[in-house]
């Protein structure tokens, strides 16, 4: 079999579709300013508070002239958490030039999983560690899209075959993501249909009248009727899922007990719609973390509470994820696509979570591009995850119509083909 060789790497600058936030700045009082934050720095790299994200752009030039492209990006909270440094264009395209095109230049188009490893597997010699996790997601999505052309076949055909699944004969449910703006952003979604909304960004659950979780409890209650009322068709039945970065361990000092019946009370409150909370505890590491949303599961089931807790902090690497799922630490997971390097690792934990009957979520971040977002929907079809993120930006519509487009003209092609 005569395969098509690689005959050139191309680096472009890009920009992301929101912003590289300082988390450590933040969380130490840095006020907002409009789009911007008022303060200095804290995390090594960054130049301001909030800064424009930064992509780049990993083009393959094959022998026939077409062209493979993936795109590298990290996360919005980059540089925080035991993540990889602030991903700044002028500074990984050298390395990206120097280092990982010889791994590809010259060389056969092989097997995906083959190709990923060279560079997500690879130790750089400099540092005895592995590649950044930025240039590992956009570098492996160049490869899949190499194989893909070479053989005249959609991305996603080829994570099936590979990986032995079958394509999805269905969109994959789309979690649409609003941010601070949870009240505008949530129309949107109800507008467009959204399987699953709204994410809705609480990191602060508190109220005036110090009730806990009242603030919390009101806007499930609002978005609840809100859905009933603007409904666009009859049976639209999404799930509500709400991300509350951890403030519940900090409103019922690491109760477990207290935070079950908590969401209980909000269960109810969501019916007749299906409720899960994101990141209800943050206990400050891996062990506590998995141990408590193991714990908050166990009690959960025992009070008959059917909402959902979904992992995400402490909860990075495919490792880590094998980890929360062995312990059953949640209902489902968080896969954040740019944390696990290589779009492999990616492919690998969804897999995973679905064959020990964990829910698999195929996330990510804001701060993405299109083309990765693209390639992510190529993922979620090969994969059927339980729920894949609408991305990049806090927009909705654009993330939303990316996710939807992609996977939609991938079950159009793969119908004509059957």
């Amino acid at each position: 079999m005569n395969h098509m060789k690689i005959v050139d790497v191309i680096c472009a600058p890009g920009k992301t579709g929101f912003f590289f936030d300082d988390q450590k700045a933040i969380k130490g009082g840095a006020k907002s300013d409009g789009a911007f934050y008022v303060g200095d720095p804290q995390t090594p790299g960054f130049t301001a508070v909030r800064q424009a994200g930064e992509a780049i752009s990993v083009l393959f030039v094959l022998e026939n002239g077409a062209i493979a492209h993936g795109d590298c990006a990290a996360v919005q909270y980059s540089g925080a958490g035991g993540r990889d440094p602030l991903f700044l264009a002028d500074t990984f395209i050298p390395i990206i030039r120097e280092e990982i095109a010889p791994l590809y230049v010259g060389q056969d188009i092989t097997t995906f999983r083959e190709m990923a490893d060279r560079v997500d597997k690879k130790v750089r010699p400099s540092t005895g560690k592995p590649y950044h996790t930025a240039i590992r997601y956009g570098v492996t999505q160049a490869c899949l899209d190499a194989v893909a052309k070479s053989q005249g076949r959609l991305m996603a055909e080829v994570i099936a075959e590979e990986y032995g699944t079958d394509l999805s004969k269905t969109l994959i449910p789309i979690f649409t993501q609003s941010g601070d703006d949870r009240y505008l952003n949530a129309d949107k979604m109800i507008m467009k249909g959204a399987d699953v909304l709204p994410h809705g960004l609480f990191n602060n659950v508190e109220t005036k009248t110090g009730q806990n979780g009242e603030k919390l409890k009101e806007y499930v209650g609002w978005l609840r009727e809100r859905i009933l009322k603007l409904k666009p068709h009859e049976g639209y039945t999404p799930v509500i899922h709400i991300d509350v970065y951890g403030t519940l361990s900090t409103v019922f000092n690491d109760n477990t007990d207290a935070i079950a019946d908590y969401l209980g009370e909000l269960t109810e409150m969501a019916r007749p719609f299906k409720l899960r909370i994101e990141g209800p505890v943050d206990m400050g590491d891996k062990a506590e973390q998995v141990k408590a949303l193991s714990e908050l599961r166990t009690k959960m089931e025992a009070k008959g509470i059917e909402a959902e807790i979904v992992a995400d902090e402490w909860c990075n690497t495919l490792q880590d994820i094998i980890d929360f799922t062995d312990n059953r630490a949640g209902h489902m997971i968080q896969v954040k696509t740019p944390d696990l390097g290589g779009i492999n690792n990616s492919i690998e934990a969804v897999l995973y979570c679905k064959k020990q009957g964990m829910g698999a979520y195929l996330g990510g971040t804001c701060n993405e591009t299109s083309r990765s977002a693209e390639v992510c929907a190529h993922i979620a079809m090969a994969t059927s995850p339980d729920q894949c993120l609408a991305k990049p930006g806090m927009g909705v519509d654009e993330g939303y119509m990316i996710a939807f487009n992609e996977m939609s003209r991938i079950l159009a092609l793969a119908k004509r083909k059957r």
